[in-house]
């Protein structure tokens, strides 16, 4: 378990100003899941759409009730609007098996990538970590 006081969110430098790429370890708190969509919408603000990698190390769960907040789910909508590709990486099997069922009802590219491809992930999205 990691310490409270730092944040499981740590943004990942890359070589295109229009890709957002986090790493997300552990539990993922409300407030978390609030900061990241905090920083998409100031990602927004730059670019009319964006490109995202999430990378989850040591998945723990999140809190739950945050995922159907009022709140959240409006950030959500406004963030399908602005997303071109989206990759996970060493999501949990649920996330997969939610992504491939979505997928089609979506404009928005979303790929699920194991931690073992990560490279392919980078690849897919154009890009590289700095």
């Amino acid at each position: 378990m990691r310490n409270d006081t730092v944040s499981a969110i740590r943004k990942i430098e890359t070589n295109r100003d229009d890709l957002f790429a986090y790493e997300i370890t552990g539990h993922i708190t409300s407030a978390e899941v609030e900061n990241i969509y905090g920083l998409l919408t100031g990602a927004y603000s730059q670019y009319e759409t964006i490109d995202l990698l999430i990378r989850l190390v040591d998945y723990e769960g999140m809190d739950w009730p945050t995922l159907f907040s009022q709140t959240t789910q409006d950030l959500r909508k406004d963030a399908l609007k602005h997303l071109k590709n989206y990759a996970v990486i060493n999501g949990p099997l649920w996330l997969e098996a939610s992504i491939a069922l979505v997928q089609p009802f979506l404009d928005v590219k979303i790929r699920a990538f194991a931690a073992d491809d990560e490279g392919e992930a980078w690849a897919w999205l154009n890009a590289k970590p700095l």
